[in-house]
C-alpha cells in the first residue's frame, strides 16, 4: 500500500513524482476505493479522498459506487447460472427467452439469430452504441421496452440491428438491455430480486444492489458524482433502469468477490455459482471482437487477463483479473475524469507487485 499511495521510485517523470492523494488531485477526482486480488483472495482494500465535496464525507471500504458498464458481466454470470440449469442455451434464438419484447424480424436474422452469446459479446448486430445518460431522480422512468424502442420518457433512440451476428463487434449497452428482459420475462421477477438471488446473495456481495432508484436506506452510504473539475454535479447521481447494462450500486470489495469467483472456477473444478465449463464461457472470445461473454479478454504483455471499464455520469471504475494467476484489482471512483486515476492506480498495483504486464488499459 504504501509503494502504491506514495512517490514512485525510481522516478521516471510523469506522475510518478505524486503521491496518489497528489494524482487524484491533479485529475479533480475526488473519490477512490481499491481492492486488490492475490492468490484467489482479497488481499486489501482501501479508500481515499472523499465521497461528496460538498459535506467531506470520507470515502470509506463500505461506500457504494456505481459500477456502470461492470453491471453487465455480474448479469452475464446470473444468465449462465441459468444456463447451467439447463433453462436455455448460450446459442438460442434469444427471441425464445422473450415475451414482452421481440427483436425486430429483418433480413440480418435469416444468417443467424440473435443468441444470447452474441449479445453479452456485443456482437449481435445491435447498432446503438450505447451508453446510456441516465435519467435525474424523481424523473418519470420509462420500461425496458420503451427504452428499446426509443419511446418516451425514454432518452435514447431506439435499439436498431444493421448487420448479421458476429459479422462485428461493436458495443451495445442496448444489446444487453434485451437480455434483461429476457431474465426478467423467464423468471417472472423483478430484475434486482433476480439478479441478488442468482448472484449477489450467493457470493456474498452483501454491499451491492441492482435497485433503481437506490433505496433511502443505502443513500447515505453512497458516494455522489462530480465533474471532470471535481465539482458536484446537480443531482448526488443518475438513475438508470437500463439495470442489466448499467444499474450496479457495488464496491470494490464486492466486485473483487465477482472476480475471484471467475478465477477460482476457471483454475476448476468449480466455484460457488460457476462450474468450470461453464465460466470459461466468460473468458472465450465468441470469435469476433474482444468480448467473451460479458468480459473483454486481452494479452498485456505476457498475462492474459478478462476486465471491464464503467463509465456513468460522474462515476468511473475498472475491474481487471489475470485469467489463470489468482490476481487483480478493482478501482472505483466518482469523478468523471477518474480514469486517468485508474491507470495510474493499476499501473502502480502491477509494478508492486511484480504483474507480467505494466501496459494501461484503455477506457471506454
Amino acid at each position: 500500500m504504501q509503494r502504491i499511495e506514495g512517490p514512485q521510485v525510481p522516478d521516471r517523470q510523469g506522475l510518478d513524482g505524486l503521491t496518489l492523494q497528489e494524482v487524484m488531485k491533479q485529475f479533480h477526482t475526488p473519490g477512490l476505493s481499491i481492492a486488490v486480488i492475490r492468490d484467489f483472495k482479497t488481499q486489501w482494500a482501501n479508500g481515499y479522498g472523499v465521497a461528496d465535496v460538498k459535506t467531506g464525507r470520507p470515502v470509506e471500504v463500505n461506500t457504494l459506487f456505481q459500477a456502470a458498464s461492470i453491471s453487465k458481466p455480474v448479469t452475464a454470470m446470473a444468465a449462465l447460472r441459468l444456463v447451467q440449469e439447463g433453462r436455455f442455451s448460450l446459442d438460442d434464438d434469444v427471441n425464445t427467452l422473450l415475451t414482452t419484447w421481440h427483436v425486430p424480424e429483418s433480413e440480418f436474422r435469416r444468417e443467424q439469430a440473435v443468441t444470447p452469446r452474441s449479445v453479452f459479446s456485443h456482437t449481435s448486430g445491435a447498432d446503438d452504441g450505447f451508453g446510456f445518460p441516465g435519467y435525474a431522480p424523481g424523473a418519470s422512468l420509462p420500461t425496458p421496452a420503451q427504452i428499446l424502442n426509443g419511446q418516451p420518457p425514454s432518452n435514447v433512440k431506439a435499439v436498431l440491428f444493421a448487420r448479421p451476428p458476429y459479422r462485428a463487434c461493436k458495443y451495445s449497452g442496448g444489446g444487453v438491455l434485451i437480455m434483461q428482459v429476457a431474465l426478467t420475462d423467464l423468471m417472472g421477477e423483478a430484475f434486482d430480486r433476480f439478479m441478488e438471488n442468482t448472484v449477489l446473495k450467493p457470493l456474498g456481495m452483501s454491499e451491492s444492489t441492482y435497485r433503481q432508484p437506490l433505496p433511502e436506506s443505502l443513500a447515505q452510504r453512497a458516494a455522489h458524482a462530480h465533474d471532470g473539475d471535481g465539482h458536484a454535479l446537480d443531482a448526488p447521481w443518475h438513475v438508470y433502469p437500463e439495470q442489466a447494462a448499467a444499474g450496479l450500486w457495488t464496491t470494490p470489495t464486492d466486485l473483487a468477490r465477482f472476480a475471484i469467483e471467475v478465477q477460482r472456477a476457471i483454475h476448476g473444478p468449480a466455484g460457488t455459482a460457476l462450474k468450470e465449463a461453464t465460466a470459461r464461457e466468460m473468458i472465450a472470445p465468441a470469435g469476433t471482437g474482444p468480448f467473451a461473454v460479458g468480459f473483454e479478454i486481452s494479452k498485456n504483455g505476457e498475462g492474459w487477463y478478462f476486465s471491464h471499464s464503467g463509465g456513468n455520469w460522474g462515476f468511473r471504475c475498472h475491474l481487471l483479473a489475470h485469467v489463470r494467476k489468482g490476481y487483480g484489482v478493482v478501482i472505483m471512483t466518482n469523478g468523471d475524469l477518474g480514469g486517468r486515476v485508474i491507470e495510474e492506480v493499476e499501473a502502480r498495483i502491477a509494478a508492486a507487485y511484480n504483474w507480467d504486464s505494466l501496459d494501461k488499459p484503455v477506457f471506454r
